[in-house]
């Protein structure tokens, strides 16, 4: 048995290369088994946990409003004090929750171990406080022990519903985490099966196979990259057998992965020398090297759709008053509708209609962009003039933002048919594809910057390449509100606009 197949193979006496060890002791204390918690969800994880911070705030509430009778003002704001302090030292000290599916029994015993010392220490500290602050010592000490049977309480029965929620078919279904394999071999078969039983919420969608000589009947890596197209994956594990590996081989297939929009893994049994640096983490009880990740992760893709939605909303209320004189002033000058649809690429490099205020006459609009808009065009009526040179025509696209196909911020879509120096921009420059890998935007870093407009040479691609990477790489909620505001003072009047 091959090296990778023995750590892949149940048999746990089978002899185990010296990667394993390696990926053992970097795996532990980082994400640990799965199996007893829900699949590697950690927006779930942090849901979870706000649930828990409810709960303790609720029956902290809850023990004040019974004690309130019966204190004094004063005393009323030591309880205030010692509280919060209580809180802070309660989720300061204790254990991040498990995210469980499991009997009440278990549930309890697991709050008790993650929670309780915790607990108790928090409420030891409170009663001190509350002493230092000049309540009597034993009435100190009943509010404490008060409030810790209260905040047990709320945890348990927090604890107790999210697993009832956890175990709902459709919340289970949802979660399911979705993986693909690129292999030909038992190796590639023994992880399918490893991750099938690991219980941990996952899924294998398929085996792919890289080399030209493949079965009819097996799929390809064009078909993997298809699929993460189509269908939401959460990572792609490569497991080649290990003895046909070559670096051009590895860095080949790297290459074509990175249009991917998911995590790629390797099998440690494939890395050597400097590679055996790469992150490791576990899928399930399978220790895996983390070869290209996101650019944001699940919580990071909540927090700034969060933002987007909530900013959105409030722009396209703001706005609604400019939007009417926008539209009377384009129905004034000439016939046609008053907004513009034109196709653009998105997230994943899937295709949407993009939403503009109409800036040109109706017989000279391109809606394919087989020729971009230049200063002085023609085709551009007077008030369009003005709304391109004010960036109105381009808030129609909040439209776009509440519909989830496009980002307050990121890089600007270009129309499938933009080209430059002949050449449309996926074949000009082939990391161009890595501007999918995050939600377009209405503004963004390149903006402004001063690079828009027409893209002429290909150094006007590669320039706004840098800063969308650069975007990408650095994105912040921080950052995304200093790019409106830069937006705000820079670009509403643009000498770049036309």
């Amino acid at each position: 048995m091959s090296d990778g197949a023995a750590y892949l193979s149940e048999d746990r006496n089978a002899a185990t290369p010296d990667w394993t060890q390696f990926a053992s002791h970097q795996t532990r204390g980082v994400s640990g088994s799965l199996d007893d918690q829900h699949p590697a969800q950690p927006t779930l994880r942090l849901l979870v946990g706000l649930g828990d911070l409810a709960a303790v705030i609720g029956a902290t509430v809850l023990v004040a409003v019974l004690q309130a009778r019966c204190v004094t003002h004063h005393q009323a704001v030591a309880d205030a004090v010692s509280d919060i302090v209580a809180v802070l030292f309660l989720f300061a000290t204790s254990h991040g929750p498990r995210v469980s599916r499991t009997r009440i029994s278990a549930i309890i015993l697991q709050q008790i171990q993650s929670r309780g010392a915790s607990l108790v220490l928090a409420g030891s500290l409170q009663s001190v406080v509350l002493w230092f602050l000049g309540a009597e010592k034993l009435l100190s000490v009943e509010h404490a022990l008060l409030w810790v049977a209260a905040c047990g309480a709320s945890l348990a029965a927090s604890r107790i519903a999210s697993s009832f929620v956890l175990g709902h078919p459709a919340v289970t279904e949802r979660m399911v985490r979705k993986y693909a394999i690129i292999g030909s071999d038992r190796h590639a078969f023994l992880l399918e099966e490893r991750l099938g039983r690991s219980g941990a919420g996952i899924e294998v969608v398929g085996i792919f196979d890289d080399a030209p000589a493949r079965p009819e009947s097996r799929a390809s890596l064009d078909d993997l990259i298809g699929l993460t197209h189509e269908t939401k994956l959460h990572g792609i594990i490569i497991a080649l057998p290990p003895r046909a590996v070559d670096q051009g081989r590895m860095l080949r297939i790297s290459q074509l992965l990175r249009g991917a929009m998911t995590d790629v893994f390797v099998m440690p049994y494939l890395m050597n020398g400097p590679d055996m640096a790469l992150p490791v983490q576990s899928i399930g009880k399978v220790p895996v090297m983390v070869l290209q990740r996101r650019p944001l992760d699940e919580w990071q893709t909540v927090t700034k759709r969060a933002l987007d939605v909530t900013l959105s909303l409030l722009a396209f209320i703001l706005f609604i008053p400019l939007f009417t004189l926008a539209a009377i002033a384009i129905k004034l000058e000439s016939p046609g509708p008053i907004l513009f649809r034109q196709p653009r690429r998105g997230f994943n490099n899937r295709p949407f209609m993009v939403f503009k205020f109409r800036s040109m006459y109706v017989g000279s609009a391109d809606a394919l962009a087989w020729r971009q808009t230049s200063r002085g065009d023609p085709r551009v009526t007077r008030t369009g003039k003005w709304l391109r040179k004010l960036s109105i025509d381009e808030l129609p696209q909040l439209l776009n933002v509440l519909r989830g196909e496009m980002s307050l911020v990121g890089p600007r879509p270009h129309a499938p048919q933009t080209s430059v120096e002949g050449k449309f921009l996926n074949d000009a420059i082939g990391d161009y594809v890595l501007r999918y890998r995050v939600k377009p935007g209405i503004t963004g870093w390149a903006q402004v910057n001063g690079a828009r407009g027409e893209l002429v040479t290909m150094e006007d691609l590669r320039r706004r390449l840098s800063y969308d990477f650069e975007y990408i790489q650095r994105w912040s909620i921080g950052l995304d509100l200093k790019i409106m505001a830069l937006t705000a003072i820079r670009e509403i009047v643009s000498r770049h606009a036309f």
